[in-house]
């Protein structure tokens, strides 16, 4: 490939950080573009932001077109491709933070820090003086800390990266953490009904520890897999009727044994953590708590699928996250968990750990792939599936983080034991993110089938004083519910029968002062912002719902005028759009028209 480089110079330190981040160049084409992402990260990690100069150099070193670099660079919210200060914070007014004060804390930050920066603009990186700003900040979409809203991301660039994501947030937090004293680590309040499974280790086991890890019941699961083989692993998987957590709910045994028995080789296992649902956080917790779980979990999908080599595809806004991944894998490959010779019983297998950017769709398994080849995160038509034609090209095992964990429990005790809980369409627990207003916002895991006044009960109801106004299920691509479906039983089945949705595990509690007109508003928004832009019914049904919703909210115009266009624009993003994301951009405010909430001010 002729490839044009214009003349624009890297810096010392960016061609460094470059350097670092693309130290193996001895592979194919293929191999080397997909270090496209990491090494943006490594100039953003740095200096702050992608200049053009340092663009230039990963186009050089990849063998990449400038041009396809910087539509990778420009599809992230993470990464900036203007100059902006060193520090700088996001902070989020997704719809469990709206609820929360964000609008006010926004109004703080500005008082204090100036204008926001909006997309890739420029981010006022210098005063009217000439000299460098000290920090900035932006508007931010969910940054996965609903339980502690609202929530903020803190970046520092420089030789020493320091990222802190942290909720509860006020204006004096994010100054101070834009100094580089962030608040101390709070963990998630997490409980359960019954005995706990998925949450078993959190906040008993030391996450950064692999002997704690292994004290309190870990690598049984991976021993009793490597017993069973990869026929008797699939064949436990299966007889547990485990589905898919994120969202889909495709059964995962019959995903692994497609991949397994597909003759191209290699084969993959892809850990889809890139969890960024509007009022979703179980997975971080999972990652944050019980890090090794997930590495487990991953090699057990390794023996059964016969592969030799996974990805976990985390999302760049949680920094605890992506800690105590880097340590555990690093203590797993160290201490024979990982590498050519698991255990010492001759299983192959190790983990690479690759960072998205801010982009919700891709938690779309087709997009992540694209992600983490150095594309433009945009689903892919389907078929061909994941499981015959999935990363680089071949047969690969797609699965998000609760799913994995899920696993452990199935392979070590069995398929009865796991189904001895829950119903005969939804055996096993659930873990459901619950947020709002509610007394102890947290990570709860019941059996399927706990009907959701219980769950809220669990959580210690609804916040004193306050009344149940509705319930958004499944998150921004969910549905609402009213105070009068407290019966409702928290299953696949259930949920669908009243037409609603589990979802990623959403259950978010609006009490009766809610602006729930501007947090419909900000559910448009999120899905326009999100929409990869890729089809015409998403890439222009998003914007117009948008437009529809900001003239109600104005005053502009009535929902009784705009119920029309609102009904043919959610027809045709479901009927035509290549991905979930457009098919379900307008379920949750077709809902909330449904139920009544459009006429509710506060």
């Amino acid at each position: 490939m002729d490839l044009r480089i214009p003349k624009d110079e890297a810096t010392d330190a960016e061609r460094s950080a470059v350097d670092a981040a693309t130290a193996d160049l001895n592979v194919d084409a293929k191999a080397r573009r997909a270090l496209l992402l990491p090494a943006l990260h490594a100039l953003q990690s740095r200096v702050g932001w992608v200049s053009k100069g340092g663009l230039y150099y990963i186009c050089s070193r990849l063998g990449v077109p400038p041009a396809e670099a910087f539509g990778v660079a420009s599809f992230y919210a993470l990464l900036a491709l203007t100059e902006r200060p060193r520090a700088f914070a996001h902070v989020c007014d997704d719809i469990a933070c709206l609820a929360k004060g964000a609008d006010d804390l926004c109004r703080e930050v500005e008082a204090r820090l100036g204008p926001a920066a909006h997309g890739h603009q420029k981010a006022d990186a210098h005063s009217q003086k000439g000299k460098a700003k000290a920090s900035g900040w932006a508007r931010s979409p969910c940054l996965g800390l609903c339980e502690r809203a609202p929530a903020a991301l803190v970046t520092i660039a420089g030789d020493k990266p320091a990222d802190c994501a942290f909720g509860a947030a006020t204006a004096a937090k994010i100054e101070a953490a834009l100094r580089g004293k962030p608040p101390a680590i709070e963990e998630a309040y997490v409980a359960s009904e019954g005995p706990r499974r998925l949450l078993a280790r959190i906040g008993v086991a030391d996450p950064k520890s692999l002997a704690s890890y292994r004290a309190n019941g870990g690598y049984t699961a991976l021993k009793r897999a490597l017993e069973l083989g990869a026929a008797g692993t699939l064949r436990a998987v299966n007889d547990s009727k485990l589905v898919g957590r994120g969202g889909a709910a495709f059964p995962t045994g019959r995903k692994w044994e497609a991949v397994a028995r597909e003759a191209a080789r290699p084969h993959y296992v892809v850990c889809n953590a890139d969890e960024s649902e509007p009022g979703t956080f179980k997975d971080r917790v999972l990652l944050e708590g019980d890090p090794f779980a997930v590495i487990e979990s991953m090699t057990i999908a390794g023996l059964a699928t016969g592969s030799e080599h996974g990805y976990l595809y985390l999302r760049g806004e949680y920094p605890l996250a992506q800690a105590r991944l880097e340590n555990a894998i690093q203590l797993a490959r160290s201490h024979g968990m990982l590498g050519d010779n698991v255990m010492g019983k001759g299983l192959k297998f190790d983990i690479e750990l690759r960072r998205g950017a801010g982009a919700y769709i891709c938690g779309e398994e087709t997009a992540l792939f694209n992600s983490i080849e150095g594309l433009r995160g945009e689903p892919r038509n389907k078929p061909p599936y994941p499981a015959q034609f999935g990363l680089f090209g071949k047969p690969t095992a797609v699965n998000n983080v609760e799913t994995l964990v899920a696993v452990l429990d199935i392979v070590r005790d069995g398929a009865a034991q796991y189904a001895s809980v829950g119903t005969s369409d939804s055996p096993g627990t659930k873990l459901f993110c619950v947020s709002g207003s509610i007394v102890r916002p947290g990570v709860y895991e019941v059996p399927f089938g706990t009907e959701l006044g219980a769950l809220i009960k669990l959580a210690g109801g609804i916040t004193p004083g306050r009344k149940i106004q509705t319930i958004l299920l499944g998150g921004a691509a969910g549905s609402f519910v009213t105070p009068e479906q407290l019966d409702l039983p928290l299953s696949f089945e259930a949920t669908r029968k009243a037409g609603a949705t589990l979802g990623s595990g959403v259950v978010l509690v609006f009490d009766e002062t809610a602006p729930i007109q501007e947090i419909l508003r900000r559910i448009a928004a999120f899905f326009r912002d999100e929409s990869c832009g890729q089809c015409v019914p998403c890439r222009v049904g998003t914007v117009r719902q948008e437009e529809l919703l900001s003239r109600i909210c104005g005053g502009k115009s009535t929902l009784r005028i705009e119920l029309p266009l609102l009904k043919d624009l959610g027809a045709a993003m479901r009927d035509a759009s290549i991905c979930g994301l457009g098919q379900t951009a307008s379920t949750a405010i077709e809902s909330a028209v449904a139920l009544g909430l459009m006429e509710r001010k506060t």
